[in-house]
């Protein structure tokens, strides 16, 4: 057993730090299996000698956000124990208390060393990819960085596409118009464009075509210019389709490809072209991949437990089948 007592002197701040009825320190107690007590000004951790170390730290990340003015709560709690526990040669990459991705409505702050890495290899390349389970962040962080850039003047376009329907995009068998087709896919960017930016904003902006929410299919003939690009859903596109899209990069802008590898809904046999596109442009300047894991998971903290089951099902899986052909 080990144990640190330390102390703060701001009372505001360290109400806030707490949180109501010490809620935030009872966050981190049972993520990391230790306890701690205040009295006062006084702030005291027991337990495991790694664990009172990394509680000390995440309280410390925590009263420095509360002293920014950041408020903070559940959510930014586990955030603050995810990146504490990080190895330091991948925090080392990135100054991780720098980052920060202003929108209209509110500020963005990585939640996990990886996001951190993403956000900068989206600024620092032209074309990157973002590997990953679901919950991580990779569409969120993406249309917060796209958001951010417009409002810097840095581009004039955001344009956010995904496969409609798996890989064929078959919309004709689905009721409405176009709009009333495709929409249901293409729901989780509305939702993160509306969390960033006012409602009428949006759909002024959608209105005008500085926002261009579509299909893959409506890519092909054109070229991107002045704008941020995301893919979203890509391991559900063919080489084909891939080539189409990539190649439709022009002049000052940026392209994001988001995609789960083990979440691919292509018909038997068929590549995926975000499998095919990571194998071809490996090594190619300018290019990027990011590869998120359950530890990243950001959601509740139900969905990373998911993930990690699965993970290991998968794992345990292609281990027999190893074993087995042995």
């Amino acid at each position: 057993m080990a144990e640190i007592e330390f102390e703060l002197f701001n009372n505001q701040l360290i109400q806030q730090l707490v949180g109501p009825q010490d809620s935030n320190l009872k966050i981190i107690e049972q993520a990391l299996n230790v306890e701690i007590s205040t009295f006062g000004n006084q702030i005291h951790i027991t337990g495991n000698e790694d664990a009172v170390n990394q509680a000390k730290n995440t309280l410390d990340a925590l009263y420095l956000k509360v002293s920014r003015g950041i408020t903070i709560g559940e959510q930014e709690v586990l955030a603050a124990v995810r990146l504490n526990a990080t190895d330091e040669k991948i925090k080392n990459k990135v100054n991780i208390d720098d980052i920060v991705l202003k929108t209209k409505k509110r500020h963005i702050y990585p939640r996990s060393a990886t996001q951190a890495e993403y956000i900068m290899e989206m600024m620092n390349n032209e074309l990157v990819f973002g590997l990953g389970p679901a919950g991580t962040g990779k569409t969120y962080l993406a249309v917060a960085l796209a958001v951010t850039m417009m409002l810097e003047g840095a581009i004039d376009k955001i344009i956010l596409s995904r496969p409609a329907v798996e890989a064929g995009e078959n919309l004709g068998f689905l009721p409405g118009d176009l709009k009333d087709k495709v929409d249901p896919y293409l729901r989780p960017l509305y939702d993160a464009l509306y969390e960033m930016l006012p409602s009428e904003q949006v759909d002024k902006k959608l209105a005008i075509g500085e926002i261009e929410i579509a299909p893959l299919a409506f890519m092909r003939g054109r070229t991107l210019s002045n704008a941020f690009v995301i893919l979203d859903e890509a391991q559900n596109t063919t080489p084909m389709q891939m080539k189409m899209f990539l190649t439709r990069l022009g002049e000052n802008s940026r392209m994001v490809v988001n995609g789960d590898l083990s979440q691919i809904d292509l018909p038997r046999g068929t590549i995926s072209g975000l499998q095919d596109a990571l194998n071809t442009l490996e090594g190619i300047k300018g290019i990027s991949s990011v590869t998120f894991t359950a530890n990243d998971v950001v959601r509740h903290g139900l969905v990373a437990k998911i993930v990690r089951a699965y993970e290991q099902k998968k794992s345990h899986h292609e281990s027999s089948k190893h074993d087995n052909k042995a």
